[in-house]
């Protein structure tokens, strides 16, 4: 039997053969993620939700993908959402959703998109064949005082020490308060967790 897209993901670590895999995958990628019970957009959504947020923070989703996270953070109650991805395959799905007041394509290791936004989530994007754990960095480089920065790491991701020593950075910062911290479902059909992080800028 042919490997899943899923099955190759975790093996990718060139940022090209990254945004090659997610532009082939783009057309199916719903179907077989949610087939594994993804359950980390609805985690992340939850998390936010339960920092008492008004409904119109402007959020900045990070990785957007084809929209799975905007649109679970839509059915905790919010309303705006900007994303910005590698895939311009992913984002054309992400598009037709009709949820993202802005779509934005970028390369990988670029600053992120200037905005007024409250948060900046990145949701799924951190980890082996994904984002590389610099781009911890640019979410935080990108923070003004008072927002938000949500982000989760998959147990794989944690158990390597260039993501878990961003993870004792931020905890570290003065500047950075950690407000959420909480390890869950991430893809339960192949037994994959993830831990969900919040951080305030101060």
């Amino acid at each position: 039997m042919a490997r899943s897209f899923l099955d190759s993901t975790y093996d990718l670590t060139d940022p090209q053969d990254v945004k090659a895999h997610y532009d082939k995958w783009a057309a199916s990628y719903d179907a077989e993620i949610m087939e594994n019970g993804y359950a980390l957009p609805r985690r992340a959504a939850e998390a936010l939700a339960s920092l008492g947020l008004s409904p119109d923070v402007a959020i900045l989703d990070v990785g957007c993908g084809t929209g799975l996270s905007a649109v679970a953070f839509a059915k905790a109650g919010f309303s705006l959402f900007d994303g910005v991805d590698v895939s311009a395959d992913m984002m054309a799905v992400a598009e037709k959703r009709a949820i993202y007041r802005n779509l934005t394509i970028t390369e990988p290791g670029a600053p992120l998109p200037e905005g007024d936004y409250d948060v900046i989530a990145g949701v799924g994007v951190l980890g082996h064949g994904a984002a590389p754990p610099e781009l911890i960095d640019l979410m935080v480089d990108a923070l003004k005082p008072g927002m938000l920065l949500l982000y989760s790491l998959n147990d794989k991701a944690l158990a390597d020490p260039g993501y878990a020593s961003k993870v004792a950075a931020n905890k570290a910062r003065a500047d950075l308060v950690l407000r959420v911290e909480e390890h869950g479902e991430h893809l339960p059909g192949i037994d994959l967790k993830s831990t969900v992080y919040v951080f305030e800028k101060t």
